[in-house]
C-alpha cells in the first residue's frame, strides 16, 4: 500500500520538476522534498501548499482515496491559466493574449471562423487516417 511519501514522490515525478524546484514552489528545500519522499512527515502546511500548487486532491495525498488531481472547473482552469502566464516573463502566451485583448467584435467572428474550420479539418485529417 502507498504511503504519503510515495504519493508525494509521485507528484514530484508528475510534475516533471527537479526536486529543488518542486520545493521551491512550496518554500521548502531540495533536502527536505528528498526527506518527504523517504520517510518525513509533512506538516498540515506542506500538505496543503502541495495541493495548492499541483492541484492536487488532498484526500488522496493524505490516504490514497479518490483522484490523483482536483477536477478543476472550465472557469479556474482559465484563471489558472491566466494566472501563470501573467506570473513568468513574458512570452509568446502573454503576447498572443494582448494581442487578442485588442480585437474588436468582427474580428472575433473572424476568428470564431478560422478556429472552426481548424476544428473541421482536423475532424477531417482523423477520419482519413
Amino acid at each position: 500500500m502507498e504511503s504519503i511519501n510515495d504519493r508525494i514522490g509521485i507528484i514530484v515525478e508528475k510534475s516533471g520538476l527537479s526536486k529543488t524546484a518542486f520545493g521551491e514552489k512550496i518554500n521548502v528545500s531540495q533536502q527536505y522534498v528528498s526527506k518527504l519522499i523517504k520517510t518525513g512527515t509533512p506538516s498540515d502546511r506542506t500538505i496543503l501548499d502541495i495541493c495548492r500548487e499541483f492541484d492536487v486532491n488532498e484526500e488522496w495525498l493524505r490516504t490514497g482515496k479518490g483522484e490523483m488531481f482536483r477536477k478543476l472547473s472550465r472557469s479556474d482552469e482559465i484563471a489558472a491559466f491566466f494566472g501563470d502566464v501573467l506570473s513568468g516573463e513574458p512570452d509568446f502566451r502573454a503576447r498572443f493574449i494582448a494581442a487578442l485583448s485588442r480585437l474588436n467584435a468582427d474580428q472575433w467572428k473572424l476568428l470564431e471562423q478560422i478556429a472552426d474550420n481548424l476544428m473541421e479539418e482536423c475532424a477531417k485529417k482523423k477520419t482519413d487516417q
